[in-house]
């Protein structure tokens, strides 16, 4: 390249233009201020355009590698739209990985030019925005609450906190279980979306504690996910590791900072499963100190002198061996449910929630299939669907193995492709699954059974403890055991 008459090396060129751009953009302005508002305004919005292609570019730049490396094509390439997502090398790879599949899954004749496979400008769009939202998902607002928090013990709590709108799930997700539902909706939800209903008196408090139990599978945790979302609370779900620490007294502190953090994000629900291991009954000859010292804050902090009546801070604990509970805590959970197993109806409307998007035959008998599974826990019931769901699967598999020897490696035409993928149970070069039938759910049994015994001694356990002290009991004191 040749410059007022001298020839200048393509390094040289590059310093030339490398102290021009700095002449225009970092010299310049500091001789000629804009002054005018429109002008400033003009200038800002070329400097998000410039950005906006630079990144453009460089998103191209980084598919055409991907597509080269996997010996790929895309006309359109230039014109894809990428607005909104910085690609890298790895999120490159997962979007042409997952536009392929959108293309031969939606295509019946792919296009294939010298050997090499033409991905269509549509499928690529369609994994970036697919890449996009789950993205958008996957953001949490853990800058401001990193805010709240005052110290490192509250900043340990940050990553725990899910807000009502990420978990995803509600009360109509939830088969059966409508005491239970009726019971948290009068006890949660009412005084937060109604508070004029519960401002005068000193009678109509918040709700500090609820204990849910019951034998395993039986929707326990669910039902705590739904009720974050239904009540529009702040979630914190906190386990033993959570509060623990391998420094003598720093236990206390992580409790007295859960409560101090929690009473910020008010309202909130901080969900302890399995509470037995966290706060069970203390004074055992294997009690170490430091957990002793713990559960004594937790308690204190909890409802003790320092806490506040009208602090907006509910306590769910879950569990399946309420038993183990101290004293002390169960006087803190006031409400104590009982989530039992499901009978036949009940049973029948969690089959229709699970199977609800299944490819079932005409006239499945839902009431048929929840009266052979006596016993069964919502859990059961689901790895029940699970296990017959493989079924068709599997003669899918067999079928393919069967028709092995008359494969041909190389199809002379797509009609002979047709006729022989027509023979494995297959439409366009996809598999079809035939429909579930309840003989899947039958013969799938002797894999999936109950997971608990109804007369198993720690179901009378239940029984008797709920007897005692949960919603509904005689109060009867009874001794337990077998």
């Amino acid at each position: 390249m040749m410059k007022d008459g001298m020839i200048l090396s393509p390094e040289a060129v590059y310093y030339a233009d490398f102290y021009d751009f700095v002449w225009w953009f970092l010299i310049l302005p500091r001789f000629f201020c804009l002054q005018e508002e429109d002008l400033l305004s003009t200038f800002n919005k070329q400097i998000e355009e410039d950005r906006r292609i630079v990144i453009a570019r460089s998103n191209l730049n980084e598919l055409y590698k991907v597509l080269e490396e996997h010996e790929l094509s895309c006309i359109d390439l230039l014109h894809v739209n990428t607005d909104g997502v910085i690609l890298t090398k790895q999120k490159a790879e997962k979007v042409i990985g997952w536009a392929k599949n959108h293309y031969l899954y939606t295509c019946l004749q792919p296009s294939i030019k010298g050997d090499r496979l033409y991905l269509p400008r549509e499928s690529l769009e369609a994994t970036i925005l697919r890449l996009k939202e789950q993205e958008t998902m996957s953001k949490k607002p853990s800058q401001n609450l990193k805010n709240l928090a005052k110290d490192e013990y509250e900043n340990n709590f940050v990553s725990a906190v899910v807000p009502p709108g990420e978990i995803g799930i509600k009360f109509d997700d939830i088969g059966a279980l409508e005491e239970v539902k009726k019971a948290l909706n009068e006890l949660v939800i009412l005084p937060m979306w109604r508070p004029e209903l519960f401002s005068r008196g000193n009678l109509l408090r918040p709700c500090k504690g609820i204990l849910l139990f019951g034998p395993p599978g039986t929707g326990k945790t669910l039902v705590a996910k739904a009720l974050a979302t239904e009540a529009g609370a702040n979630f914190i779900s906190i386990t033993g590791s959570t509060l623990t620490s391998k420094w003598f007294g720093d236990a206390e502190k992580l409790t007295k900072a859960l409560f101090s953090f929690a009473s910020k994000l008010a309202p909130v629900i901080i969900f302890v499963d399995e509470v037995d291991s966290l706060l069970g009954a203390r004074g055992g000859s294997f009690e170490h100190e430091a957990t002793r010292r713990m559960r004594n804050e937790f308690m204190a902090a909890w409802d003790g002198l320092r806490s506040k009546e009208n602090q907006k801070i509910l306590i769910l604990g879950a569990t399946n061996r309420p038993f183990d509970l101290d004293d002390a805590v169960i006087r803190r959970l006031p409400r104590r449910i009982y989530v039992d197993l499901p009978d036949a109806a009940n049973r029948a409307k969690i089959l229709k929630i699970i199977l609800a998007r299944e490819n079932l035959e005409a006239d499945f008998p839902y009431e048929n299939l929840a009266n052979a599974t006596e016993g069964y826990s919502g859990s059961d019931l689901k790895n029940l669907c699970i296990a017959a769901a493989y079924r068709p699967v599997q003669e899918i598999l067999e079928e393919e193995k069967e028709l092995a020897h008359i494969r041909i490696p190389k199809y002379e035409s797509y009609d002979a492709a047709r006729k022989v993928e027509s023979l494995g149970g297959r439409k366009d070069g996809i598999p079809v699954l035939r429909p579930l039938s309840v003989d899947d759910f039958i013969e799938s049994k002797a894999k999936v059974g109950p997971s608990v015994a109804y007369d198993a001694a720690s179901m009378n356990e239940l029984r008797k403890w709920n007897d005692q002290y949960g919603e509904g009991g005689s109060r009867r004191k009874s001794p337990f055991g077998f």
